[in-house]
């Protein structure tokens, strides 16, 4: 138990020293190419910081480990958008850019409907499963979500100011270190933490909505928090909104390329949370000051998390 928490702790230097490192690399990169903080958050920082969660759906779903699969998916998310978006905007409320509100928080939550849909399969109700067929429309999607994103970054170019802040081979270097850092710290919290709750007896669907998708989340966390820190207000939204469709499109797209996904129906609780939450996000664009997320929605962000979590444990 002792060397767990050991390694747990240096999980956590890992984790949140790569998220600086990763931020810095990701905003010198961002002003060095002319490409704007957001283009920059929505697709290398949130797929880096998805990483964890790629590598432990790949090796759940070979592993046939069916709960992990979806548990570690919609727990993340939801981690993510309550969580996280609630400590940063607590940190310093930020402003959130029009193509976010009107583009990728819609897209977020298409993603989902098309996730609910598929996991449902309403066309056949003899059972819920999301095939290899699913699996491949899930990565057509991610694809079509790829040329937006190419589009994007086209067209921010221009508004990106030119500042220079450290030279690029500099930048790269410490943004592969900050990748690795987030990976490895990342997996050491998991590991040691499943070996802690396994103890406990806690089923694989509990430990996926709250140990590993929490622990797989560290990076996105870390991340936007330093960003949040930092002033970076793009890059900590882009991040969680990103890492949010990269996790449903691509990384169960291709999770269940490896191996069918049988879907329990109780998740579908998880799928509305998810819904209402993204909508809320949507809505509070509009109230107090616009295009804003102020403290008071941040913790509301937060204690809807927290009651989430108090419901699993008493369930």
């Amino acid at each position: 138990m002792i060397l767990q928490i050991f390694l747990l702790a240096i999980g956590f230097v890992l984790l949140i020293k790569g998220a600086d490192w990763l931020v810095v690399a990701a905003s010198s990169l961002a002003k060095k190419y002319n490409v704007s903080d957001l283009a920059i958050g929505l697709t290398i920082v949130s797929f880096g910081t998805s990483a964890p969660e790629l590598v432990v759906n790949i090796l759940a779903s070979s592993q046939n480990h069916q709960d992990i699969v979806i548990s570690n998916i919609i727990g993340s998310n939801i981690f993510n958008l309550f969580a996280i978006l609630g400590i940063a905007g607590l940190i310093t409320p930020f402003a959130v850019q029009s193509s976010t509100v009107w583009k990728e928080i819609p897209i977020s939550l298409f993603a989902l409907i098309v996730l609910f849909i598929v996991s449902n399969d309403f066309f056949n109700s003899n059972f819920q499963i999301i095939s290899r067929l699913d699996g491949a429309f899930l990565l057509l999607l991610f694809c079509l979500f790829l040329l937006y994103l190419i589009k994007q970054l086209k067209s921010n170019q221009q508004k990106a100011e030119k500042t220079h802040n450290i030279p690029i081979w500099k930048a790269i270097m410490l943004f592969v270190i900050g990748l690795g850092g987030l990976i490895i710290g990342g997996s050491m919290i998991v590991d040691n933490a499943v070996k802690i709750a396994t103890i406990f007896n806690v089923s694989e669907k509990i430990i996926g909505l709250t140990i590993i998708s929490v622990g797989t989340s560290l990076p996105e966390l870390a991340t936007s928090v330093v960003a949040a820190i930092k002033r970076n207000n793009d890059i900590a939204v882009g991040n969680i909104i990103g890492s949010n469709i990269f996790n449903i499109l691509f990384i169960l797209g291709l999770s269940s390329l490896i191996q069918p996904i049988y879907f329990d129906i109780a998740y579908n609780l998880e799928f509305y949370l998810l819904a209402v939450g993204t909508l809320i996000l949507f809505i509070a664009m509009f109230t107090g000051k616009k295009k804003v997320i102020d403290r008071w929605e941040a913790v509301f962000l937060i204690v809807a998390y927290l009651a989430y979590m108090s419901f699993l444990l008493i369930k």
